[in-house]
């Protein structure tokens, strides 16, 4: 745990006294009872000196230090065998750049470094004082998007993605905080990771082996693991439209129909062999010439990697123009050699793309390799915890192992999320060696049908559990669904406490961010206009723009909300053990969400009225939902309002009546 005392040490050798530095007020009451430093208070905002305010965090952190190794994985300071712990995780989410920034001045516009050389956009010094707000609030897993060297090449906006990946195994310099000068990132983030396991907080990563950034430091080393097309086709570049398929991933009896479509022909005629096997003299000239390894071979050979798309065919999306391809196979996709010619060049098609369908003969073992060493590096040096590993589903199948079992080896209880989004996916991630996935509650939620359903017939059975989101980095957020402000309220406590959920709160969720991080699912272009258009991040968008959470504008009430429902599924928890029921109602009309757990006597039935517009009585029978005769003694509601007891009829009926979009925790025989 050196680097994280060592933070401590030099923070506060530079304590100066003067409180110029600004915080959100959250971060400061979310994480001491009382503050002991300086504190001024100007105009609403909190002002510290920054070097005693992190010093205060990180000793406040190291009171929990038990001497032991806390640069392991938690799952190896408990000697836990597997990744059971996922069940009883309470997740949050985060994009670090913009989850911890925050105009530092206090005055003016958010900058990323502004005129004192405070860097106002996130680090991960900054996340390590976000970890008492974190654990306050009763998560106990920091899931963090790629926080790996980004591209700034060919970005979107102001800002490189986090998934342009130019190095894999390099931290984003961007993520050192200047206060810490003359410490680098790498004893930074593993100061983070030490500081998360000190408070029993995990660290999960994003990892992304399937694409690079398309100036990727590999390039210069590997060029042959990447596809190249000549640079006068870039301008013209682009998925091939096939009228006659509709939007679909494709299946091997569609091949001759692709393969014998015009445009798909003139898209295999854009591309071209690597520039080491163009003229292997003259790489070796180039590829030690200074400055960017991509224009470089643009300049001298006239080729450059092209840009990533969609493995769905006709998908309306545009291509992923910061991202390109790694190329898994050095041959063609097995069932689509005998479409093309024997000197076509290494090309991207839709069938490429998907390689778990459409794989190859001959694997490209070294990259294969290099991927598959990526989560153990990050294991052997900071000692993560876990990772979601990015469109697993579209890799080789034996890749998805090689990445898989290292990671196991390493440590047997790594927790591994599967990016599976459709729910009758779950058998097959557990088959692969996933212990949760992602799954589509964020879409189910906005739409009262479909949410029954996810409730009443997908989630109590499921294989493995699921990260129970209403809203993630890529959808719009909850509260500004239609009716958001019933259904930021419903949808957690529905998903929150159902069975095999992973509770998740999305970063700026629990301040009622209103603007989505990224449009990639269930949104339209418009979908970046939510804000004010005087707001200074109207259209901005946090995986391409500099952007930071309207902290100043939060109250306490949904952050208060989200960490009750958070301690109700650990009061609970007992339960989720017990014997699942459905809830026998008078009358169900298909919007009357309900489940229920038993041990013995004891029940808790949950009910939401996903009815967004009308009221909804309902008389529950308790002995039929308890599936036995149940002698109740007593019946206590509860929900975000308050707690009361139930009256009870002489036959073991329980009437309750919710509000549009209410809903309510009913505990027989016992109280929490």
């Amino acid at each position: 745990m050196v680097e994280l005392k060592n933070l401590h040490v030099f923070l506060k050798s530079k304590i100066t006294g003067k409180t110029l530095y600004a915080l959100p007020k959250q971060w400061i009451e979310r994480s001491f009872s009382q503050y002991s430093g300086k504190l001024s208070i100007k105009d609403g905002s909190y002002f510290v000196d920054p070097y005693e305010y992190f010093s205060l965090v990180i000793e406040k952190v190291l009171q929990n230090d038990t001497g032991a190794d806390y640069s392991k994985s938690l799952a190896q300071l408990k000697g836990e065998k597997d990744a059971s712990w996922l069940m009883s995780s309470k997740m949050y989410g985060a994009l670090p750049r913009a989850t911890v920034a925050y105009n530092h001045k206090g005055f003016g516009s958010f900058e990323p470094e502004d005129i004192f050389g405070y860097r106002e956009s996130g680090t991960f010094l900054k996340m390590i004082s976000l970890l008492p707000y974190l654990k306050n609030l009763g998560i106990n897993i920091l899931y963090m998007l790629p926080i790996s060297k980004m591209s700034n090449v060919f970005k979107k906006g102001e800002i490189g993605s986090p998934y342009a990946v130019k190095n894999p195994i390099e931290l984003d310099d961007t993520y050192a905080d200047p206060l810490l000068e003359g410490i680098d990132v790498q004893e930074q983030f593993k100061a983070l990771v030490q500081a998360a396991h000190l408070l029993g907080i995990r660290i999960v990563l994003d990892f992304i082996p399937r694409t690079a950034a398309r100036d990727s430091d590999l390039i210069k080393e590997h060029p042959d693991w990447f596809y190249w097309i000549k640079i006068e086709e870039l301008a013209s570049y682009k998925p091939p439209y096939v009228p006659e398929l509709p939007f679909k991933i494709p299946d091997p009896n569609d091949l001759d129909i692709i393969y014998s479509n015009e445009e798909v022909k003139r898209h295999l005629g854009k591309f071209t062999l690597s520039p080491d096997k163009i003229d292997p003299e003259k790489w070796e000239k180039v590829k030690n010439m200074g400055g960017s390894i991509l224009s470089n071979i643009a300049k001298e050979f006239g080729i450059i990697t092209p840009p990533g798309f969609s493995d769905w065919v006709n998908d309306p999306q545009p291509t992923w123009d910061d991202a390109t391809f790694l190329r898994l196979y050095l041959d063609h996709p097995a069932l689509s050699q005998n479409y093309i010619s024997k000197d076509q060049p290494p090309y991207v098609l839709f069938d490429v793309v998907k390689s778990s369908k459409f794989p190859g003969n001959e694997p490209n073992i070294p990259l294969w390799e290099y991927l598959s060493d990526i989560i153990p590096t990050y294991q052997q040096r900071y000692g993560i915890d876990g990772a979601r590993i990015d469109m697993g589903h579209a890799l080789p199948s034996k890749l998805q192992d090689m990445i898989i079992s290292k990671a196991k080896s390493n440590d047997p209880a790594f927790g591994l999320i599967a990016e599976e989004l459709e729910m009758k996916n779950d058998t097959k991630a557990k088959s692969e060696g996933y212990e949760c996935i992602l799954g589509n509650s964020w879409y189910a939620v906005a739409r009262a049908r479909e949410f029954y359903k996810f409730i009443e017939e997908t989630v109590p059975n499921l294989v493995v559990p699921f990260v129970a989101s209403c809203e993630t980095p890529d959808t719009p957020r909850i509260v500004y669904r239609e009716n958001g402000n019933k259904l930021k309220y419903l949808a957690p406590a529905l998903l929150y406490l159902a069975p095999n959920a992973i509770p998740y709160i999305n970063s700026g969720q629990e301040i009622e961010e209103i603007q989505p991080m990224n449009l990639g699912l269930d949104n339209t272009i418009y979908g970046k206009t939510v804000l004010p258009p005087n707001d200074q991040f109207y259209g901005k968008l946090a995986f391409f723009d500099y952007y930071a959470m309207h902290w100043s504008n939060a109250d306490d009430n949904m952050y208060d909300y989200l960490k009750w429902l958070l301690e109700m599924r650990e009061r609970l928890s007992d339960f989720y053990n017990g014997e699942f029921r459905y809830v026998y109602l008078n009358y169900q009309d298909g919007l009357t969400a309900n489940y229920s757990f038993w041990n013995g006597n004891k029940g808790t039935i949950i009910l939401g009225n996903l009815n967004l517009a009308q009221e909804r009585y309902a008389e529950i029978f308790i002995n039929e939902t308890a599936g036995k005769g149940v002698k109740v003694e007593n019946v206590t509601s509860i929900n975000r309002y308050g707690k009361k007891r139930l009256p009870l009829s002489e036959i073991n009926v329980v009437p309750v009546t919710l509000m549009p979009g209410d809903f309510s925790i009913i505990l027989i025989n016992h109280d929490i």
